[in-house]
């Protein structure tokens, strides 16, 4: 997940007057089967042309979730480098929040006049559909002509593959390329944990003895803030890594191993979760405030921690300078961090894109080293970080890359917890809010999860 408050991968300003429209009318938005198919398929057999000066005059829609601080200076940097190196190209943006984006984004992908390119998340509930669906098209002949095949690891561009029929995730067609790298961990207030006594936390016992502490104190132990429901996501799946372990968590998101939902590491962080509610760990009338609002409050120095993305940093550094630091946590002492992350949302090409060259061009000047260093300029994590890239000593940005770092290359990183049904993301984050409001007990919370789980393997 983007900010998936990117998210992730981000968030506001949703078209509900549209979206109610074409509901009401779905018939009249939704294209027929056969017309994204066989535009796909005769761009698919097109040569590819890696120059847009030579396409005339164009506009590309764009649509993303860039919305936050540092994503979004990125992109509006990079939209304006690509217009001036082809003047005849005029990037029209679209930019939404990641919850707005869920909601509005198939809608205006079956419309007439669809963009060209947008950001979609990964896993079955966005990018499976829109593959289902037939409104995305594969760029592998761009991954080929651009060297995205050899320039991103193959565990990333796993991540935004898809059989044709999107069914199955993680192989086949490749479906786009992502900007950004991402982690999920705790930032924390270094002077009020410096004021406590505190290192700072490396595993979770670590951080439940310090949410304690700061409790006890009187000192508002996590920001949080869940209304845009992607944030409990990012809370619960901190808990769960630690709780469950990695072999757990990726065989429920994965489907491997037989690991259900109602095992007892994930009850166990349903538990924890419910405990830090009831002990008043997290920002009252947490359902009712946005992320964006914990987010602000813990940067105003009204709370110890923020468990959050990588994305915020961009955010949080402007208003904390190196009053903000950030860490990954482990399941125990001398052990390596688990947490959610890989990469950003996913760029891709829209099946009915009347400039698909043109669009790919753009897509491949986001990724390359230049629009990679444009985004760590920006205090993004960049997805390929430029080798030299090196945060100042004692910034936000360096300790995001060290614990990068030491998550990615000691194999921590979890995939997304809502990349696991079509249905998901909605049932997850419902259920979350009613477990930490003490309307479902960790084992109902997890019965709840497995129905969905279940439904899905037997659909399949």
């Amino acid at each position: 997940m983007s900010d998936r408050t990117r998210p992730a991968w981000p968030r506001r300003l949703a078209t509900a007057v549209l979206a109610v429209a074409c509901l009401a009318t779905a018939a009249a938005c939704a294209p027929g089967p056969n017309s994204s198919s066989k535009n796909a398929a005769k761009n698919s057999a097109s040569p590819v042309s890696t120059d847009p000066a030579t396409a005339g005059k164009v506009t590309l829609t764009e649509w993303d979730q860039n919305t936050d601080t540092g994503t979004d200076a990125s992109t509006v940097a990079l939209n304006k480098a690509f217009m001036k190196k082809y003047p005849n190209v005029t990037v029209k943006r679209v930019s939404r929040s990641f919850s707005d984006l869920k909601t509005t984004l198939k809608l205006a992908l079956s419309s007439d006049s669809p963009p060209d390119v947008v950001q979609a998340n990964q896993g079955y509930p966005d990018m499976g559909a829109f593959v289902k669906a037939q409104l995305l098209q594969p760029v592998d002949r761009y991954a080929k002509a651009y060297g995205w095949n050899t320039a991103f690891p193959s565990q990333l561009l796993d991540l935004n593959k898809f059989s044709t029929d999107g069914k199955t995730w993680k192989t086949g067609s490749l479906y786009g390329v992502s900007q950004t790298g991402e982690i999920v961990g705790v930032y924390y207030n270094r002077t009020k944990l410096k004021s406590l006594g505190l290192a700072v936390p490396t595993t979770l016992a670590q951080f439940e003895t310090a949410l304690a502490k700061a409790k006890a104190s009187g000192l508002l132990p996590i920001s949080y803030g869940d209304s845009d429901k992607s944030p409990g996501i990012h809370l619960f799946g901190v808990v769960q890594a630690a709780t469950a372990g990695k072999n757990e968590v990726r065989g429920l998101v994965f489907n491997e191993g037989g690991a259900k939902w109602t095992d007892s590491g994930t009850v166990k962080a349903g538990q924890t979760l419910r405990d830090w509610a009831t002990k008043g760990y997290l920002s009252s009338g947490f359902n009712g405030q946005s992320g964006d609002q914990a987010a602000a409050a813990f940067a105003q120095g009204k709370s110890l921690f923020l468990v959050d993305g990588t994305w915020q940093a961009a955010t949080l550094a402007p208003k904390m300078g190196k009053n903000v630091g950030f860490t990954a946590l482990s399941p125990s002492a001398g052990g390596s961090p688990l947490t959610q992350g890989g990469e950003g949302l996913a760029w891709a090409v829209t099946s009915k894109s009347r400039h698909p060259d043109v669009a790919a061009a753009y897509l491949n000047f986001l990724v390359d080293q230049h629009g990679m260093q444009v985004s760590a300029d920006n205090g993004n994590l960049p997805a390929l970080p430029p080798a030299g890239y090196r945060p100042a000593a004692g910034s936000v940005q360096a300790d995001v890359l060290a614990e990068w770092k030491a998550v990615s290359e000691k194999d921590g990183l979890l995939p997304y917890l809502d990349y696991t049904t079509p249905t998901f993301y909605d049932t997850l984050t419902a259920a979350i809010q009613e477990l930490t409001a003490g309307q479902l007990t960790p084992q109902k919370f997890g019965e709840t999860l497995q129905s969905d789980y279940s439904s899905f393997q037997q659909s399949t």
